[in-house]
């Protein structure tokens, strides 16, 4: 494993002007995405302007309805990567819309999942630990939208859409070849709550035992009577990048880190190893949720 030579963590509220890693996970608007979406809207309908065309016929090119261009243009509605590489080549961009794709697509996330999400699409490997619900790797689209609608303050409708569409698009990391490592230690108290109902819970269940059957991926639960835990402290991802680096990451209460810091990576990575012999084995993990069902 390459080591940083920095030696300092990134964070969502404040970063280190100058730093590398922190040059590498800045942030290019206020964080809530809406600085990248406008601007894109914006020059979505100069483009249309200049191309002559009305709403309903760049809808009628691009396969959308005349409001859903209204609502790209005013930065509504964050638009997908299809749309923009249709609209780029129908309105004659030369690659200009094409150019602002990934930035529009990050803004899907809330800001302080920016970063990790980009790093956890291009991840080697992955290794989660969940205290709170099922980690968004391995949630049902029902799963999710119930932990999006519970959550205070309210969150519109159009945020909860988007939400939705970015986590169930993140899970096109089993699709990847090479197949990244995908291990999870999921605390029994997050397999029990029943989000979205007892319905949900047993489809989010049913979604666990499949993936778990993949062969880059290991479940494993962390029963509530273990006397023995080695990380009270709270949930964490470590994540292998394709050059090679292992960066961690942790979030709480919408705040988020990005550690490069061998000695905090170290930390957490000895933290991980201990959990994995103390949690049940994926096949132990198997049959305990097999009998949740067989129980519900």
């Amino acid at each position: 494993m390459r080591e940083e030579p920095t030696g300092r963590e990134t964070t969502a509220a404040a970063r280190n002007e100058g730093h590398p890693a922190a040059d590498d996970f800045e942030h290019r608007d206020d964080g809530s995405g809406t600085g990248i979406v406008t601007a894109f809207g914006r020059q979505l309908k100069l483009l249309r302007t200049r191309a002559g065309l009305e709403r309903p016929q760049l809808g009628s090119l691009t396969n959308y309805s005349a409001s859903s261009i209204a609502s790209f243009e005013q930065g509504r509605r964050i638009p997908l990567p299809r749309f923009i590489d249709r609209a780029d080549e129908v309105l004659g961009a030369g690659g200009l819309l094409k150019a602002l794709k990934e930035e529009v697509e990050r803004a899907q996330y809330p800001g302080f999942f920016r970063d990790a999400a980009r790093l956890e699409a291009g991840a080697t490997a992955l290794y989660v630990y969940a205290v709170y619900a099922v980690p968004g790797l391995l949630q049902t689209e029902d799963y999710a939208r119930a932990g999006f609608c519970l959550q205070r303050p309210l969150v519109d409708e159009d945020i909860i859409e988007q939400r939705l569409s970015a986590r169930m698009a993140r899970q096109g990391i089993y699709n990847r070849r090479p197949a990244p490592l995908l291990s999870f230690i999921i605390e029994e108290a997050a397999l029990r709550r029943p989000i979205g109902g007892r319905t949900t819970l047993r489809g989010q269940w049913e979604r666990m035992l499949h993936l778990g059957q993949l062969r880059n991926v290991e479940i494993q639960i962390m029963p509530t009577e273990r006397e023995d835990h080695a990380a009270l402290g709270g949930p964490f991802t470590l994540i292998d990048t394709s050059t090679g680096q292992r960066i961690a990451y942790t979030e709480v209460q919408d705040d988020s880190r990005l550690y490069t810091e061998r000695s905090k990576i170290r930390e957490l990575e000895t933290r991980y190893g201990i959990l994995r012999s103390q949690a049940l084995t994926p096949r132990e993990s198997s049959t305990f949720v097999e009998r949740l069902l067989g129980e519900s």
